[in-house]
C-alpha cells in the first residue's frame, strides 16, 4: 500500500512539473554581463551590457534599471551618468515565452577623478580643554559648541573659543558615549555611539527637548546639516540624510574615490555643497561632494598634533567647525589643549 502511494505521488508530481510553470530561478536562466565580467566602473563611463541566455530561452524584450530609473541602451552600451556613487545594483526585467523575470547584478560605481591634495596654514591658536575627548564641533550664531565622548565623560558644551572658557555644560548619563553634533533652527542634535539613540537640546540654554532613535544606521559618529537636512555618519561608507522634523533616514550617499569605496568617515562639517570629514584615526580630512559622495579632496593635517602638549591621554585629530563670520576652519583633537584656526589650500 505504501509503494502504491509513493507511485501515485510521483506521478502527480511529474504531471504538475510537466504541465505547470518552471520554478527555475531567474538567476539560473539569465545573467547580466557588464564589459564581460567586470564589476567596478567610474562615473560617466560607457559600458557594454549584455544578457547571457543560459537556457536559450526565446527572449521578447529586456529593460534595465538602476536606483529605480530606466537605463537607455544604445548599441548594447549604457552610460553610467548616475549622480550617486557607491554600491549599485542593475536590474534586468526579462520578458520571455509569455513570462517575466527579474535578474540583478551588483557593481561598484566609483568617482571619475582622483582626490586633489590639500594642506593647511595655522592662522591662530586658542586654548582648549585638555580633558575634552572631542567628538563634535560646530559654530552657531558665532558661538562654538562642542560634544565630548567616553562613558562617564560625555558632555555637550557651549564655549568662548577665544579663551577656552566653558560657558555652559550638560553631562550625559554615564551609560552613553557622546558623539557628533549639529545645530539647526536653534536645536542641537547630538548622537551617541552605540546606544542607537540621539538627543535634541535647546541651543540657548542646553535644556534637553527630546530624543530620537536611529533607523538603518546602527551607530552614531558625525553630524552636520545643510540648512535643510541633517547628515549623519555611522562608521560605514554611508552618510545618511535625515529629516530634522522626524529624524527619519530618508536616503544616503556613499563615500568613494576613483579607486575604492571608503568607510572611515567620522566628524562632519557642511560648507557650500561639500562635507568636510575627519578620517577616523588619521591626521587627515576628506572633502566630499554632498550629492554624489565623491571624495574630491584630502586635507593632510600632518604635523598639527606636534603643536599640542604631549601627555598620556593625548589622542587623534577630531573636530572640525567652519566660521562663516571669519571664513576659516577651526580644528582640534581628542584631549588636545589647543584649538587651531586654519586656512585650507591646495598643495
Amino acid at each position: 500500500m505504501k509503494i502504491v502511494s509513493i507511485l501515485i505521488f510521483t506521478c502527480i508530481s511529474l504531471l504538475f512539473s510537466a504541465c505547470g510553470s518552471s520554478n527555475t530561478p531567474a538567476s539560473e536562466l539569465f545573467e547580466i554581463q557588464l564589459n564581460g565580467k567586470e564589476s567596478e566602473f567610474q562615473q560617466n563611463e560607457s559600458v557594454v551590457i549584455s544578457l547571457k541566455n543560459v537556457k536559450n530561452k526565446t527572449i521578447e524584450n529586456v529593460s534595465y534599471t538602476i536606483d529605480g530609473k530606466a537605463l537607455a541602451v544604445s548599441d548594447n552600451t549604457i552610460q553610467l551618468d548616475i549622480l550617486k556613487l557607491g554600491n549599485k545594483t542593475i536590474i534586468a526585467t526579462v520578458n520571455y515565452e509569455g513570462k517575466s523575470e527579474e535578474v540583478s547584478k551588483n557593481f561598484k560605481l566609483l568617482s571619475a577623478n582622483a582626490p586633489e591634495i590639500y594642506t593647511y596654514e595655522i592662522i591662530n591658536e586658542f586654548p582648549h580643554d585638555q580633558k575634552a575627548f572631542t567628538q563634535g564641533l560646530e559654530f552657531y550664531k558665532d558661538t562654538l559648541y562642542e560634544s565630548t565622548g567616553r562613558k562617564g565623560q560625555s558632555s555637550l558644551r557651549k564655549l568662548d573659543y577665544k579663551t577656552g572658557e566653558i560657558l555652559k555644560k550638560v553631562d550625559l548619563d554615564n551609560t552613553y558615549f557622546g558623539e557628533g553634533i549639529t545645530i539647526l533652527n536653534d536645536k542641537i542634535y547630538m548622537l551617541t555611539w552605540q546606544s542607537g539613540l540621539g538627543f535634541i537640546y535647546d541651543a540657548k540654554n542646553l535644556d534637553k527637548i527630546d530624543s530620537f532613535k536611529y533607523g538603518a544606521s546602527k551607530e552614531g559618529w558625525g553630524f552636520a546639516n545643510n540648512g535643510e537636512k541633517l547628515y549623519k555618519s555611522d562608521g560605514t561608507e554611508k552618510i545618511w540624510l535625515l529629516n530634522p522634523d522626524n529624524l527619519t533616514e530618508e536616503t544616503h550617499i556613499e563615500t568613494v574615490t576613483n579607486k575604492s569605496i571608503f568607510n572611515k568617515t567620522n566628524e562632519l562639517e557642511y560648507v557650500d555643497g561639500k562635507i568636510y570629514a575627519n578620517v577616523w584615526q588619521k591626521e587627515s580630512m576628506m572633502i566630499i561632494n554632498a550629492k554624489s559622495g565623491a571624495i574630491e579632496g584630502v586635507i593632510n593635517f600632518g604635523g598639527l598634533k606636534d603643536n599640542v602638549t604631549k601627555h598620556a591621554d593625548l589622542d587623534v585629530l577630531n573636530g572640525i567647525a567652519y566660521s562663516k563670520e571669519r571664513g576659516t576652519f577651526f580644528v582640534t583633537g581628542k584631549n588636545w589643549d589647543k584649538l587651531f584656526e586654519v586656512k585650507i589650500m591646495k598643495k
